[in-house]
This record gives C-alpha cells, structure tokens and sequence, in this order.
C-alpha cells in the first residue's frame, strides 16, 4: 500500500529531526510523495531547496491569509517567478481566515483573488485554506474556477473543516476536497459525515503537519508518515477496503498535482 501526503511543511520546526529524516521515515512507511506547501514568500527557497534534494518531494508557492497583510503587489511577481519552478506543483496555500484575521477581510480577499488570478495565468492548481469565511471565499473561487478551460482541476480545499453544503458547492466547481488528522477526533462526527458523503473519486488525504495529529498521536508534533492513520480512518467511515482509498487517493493527488 502507498500513500501521498498532500498538504505538509517539510520546512517548519521538527527539532530533533530533520526534513530528510522524515522524508526516509515517510517512504519506509509507504508514503511515496510528499507535497510541502508555502505560506509565505520567506520559505520559498527553503521549500525549494527540499524539493530539489529529493525526487518524491514537490513544493507549492503562496501566501497564507494569515500574512495577506505582508504580500504587496511588487511580491506577486516574485511569486510568479516562483511559480516556474519545475517542481512547483500549485499555487497556494491561499484563501481565507476569518477565526483570527491575522490580516483584515478585505485585505484577505484582494491577495487571495489576486493569487487565484496568478494561478489561473501560470496554469497550476490552487490549495485552498478556509476557515469560517466560507461565503465570501465561495464568491472568489466561483469566479475563479468558472473562467478555466473545460477539464481544468481548479485546485483542493486542505484540510477540509467546512460545511457540507459547502463542500458540494465546493466539488461541483471542480475542486477536490482533502481530509487531514482531524477526522481521527472524538468529536469530528460533523466532517465524518461529510467524508461520507463526499465520492472517494475527489479526495485527498494529508498531515498538515507539523500540526493536527492524528489520533491516537493527538497532542505531538505531527509528521507526514502519520498520514496512513487518516487514510485508515477515511476507509474506516466510508466503509471501503484501505488499499482502495491508497490507491484512490494516490491517482487523485497525482492528478491535481500533477505528479
């Protein structure tokens, strides 16, 4: 059985590893593809640096809402560039966050379209980050994903929290939908649910680590290798065998990915 990790930060703390151990440790345990995600312009050449040095890596370039406040309109041409990175697989992590609004709304909004716009015009894939802003994040990637090419895979909601209504909205744009280690949690019945309802054809799977441990390792620092427990709980809810939603999951990560 393997696994892709979609969504991690090799580039983060993981003191007293190093992003190659957990690469070796992830690949011993069947993890054969790593994506390591930016958030800011900051880490692009660290992430980019991992990438290079190992074969199964790839990475993504973007601006979390978290910094929309930092990203200036001189910087989305540094993105751009970025962006050609042979290696560089989406556009992201982009969207919205309105539980801490690190950055105000309309900031938040401006820098996410503009990226989306990016995105579009570089011809990659976005990944999505969504927390509670959920209406206003659906009007921008409505026109987003509405002015792709026919058969586009306009990108992955990460981490997928929502609400179901949004999913489906979500999914019927094109976009595919991926579970993190919080579908593990005692008290995650409402996105179990929807990893019910939404079709295995159109989700991913993924650590977000260092962050969102899945149980039963809630609590320590999360790494990629960790990702087999969420699949073992997606196949769980969802009631099919464990080696169809490796393969599934693996075949959907390569396709918006590209890998």
């Amino acid at each position: 059985m393997q696994l892709i990790d979609s969504h991690c930060h090799l580039n983060y703390d993981y003191a007293p590893k190093t992003a190659d151990d957990l690469v070796r440790e992830a690949n011993a345990e069947g993890i054969c593809a790593l994506i390591t995600v930016g958030t800011d312009l900051a880490s692009i050449p660290k992430m980019v640096e991992i990438s290079e040095r190992h074969a199964c890596v790839y990475h993504t370039v973007g601006v979390h809402p978290h910094e929309a406040s930092s990203l200036s309109d001189e910087d989305l041409a540094v993105l751009e560039k970025a962006a050609s990175h042979p290696k560089c697989r989406a556009i992201g992590e982009i969207g919205l966050d309105y539980h801490y609004e690190h950055s105000p709304r309309d900031v938040q909004i401006k820098r996410l379209d503009q990226q989306l716009d990016l995105a579009s015009r570089v011809g990659l894939p976005t990944v999505i980050h969504s927390r509670e802003g959920e209406e206003d994040l659906l009007k921008s990637l409505t026109r987003y994903a509405r002015a792709l090419p026919i058969g586009k895979i306009p990108g992955v909601i990460h981490c997928f929290t929502g609400t179901l209504a949004f999913g489906q909205a979500c999914l019927e744009l094109g976009f595919y939908i991926s579970f993190s280690g919080i579908l593990t949690f005692k008290k995650a019945d409402d996105l179990r649910e929807c990893a019910r309802a939404f079709p295995l054809e159109r989700l991913l799977v993924e650590t977000d680590s260092p962050y969102l441990a899945p149980m039963p390792n809630r609590g320590k620092k999360c790494e990629p290798s960790f990702v087999k427990l969420t699949a073992l709980k997606l196949a769980e809810t969802k009631g099919v065998p464990i080696d169809e939603v490796a393969r599934v999951t693996m075949e959907n990560t390569k396709r918006v990915f590209g890998i």
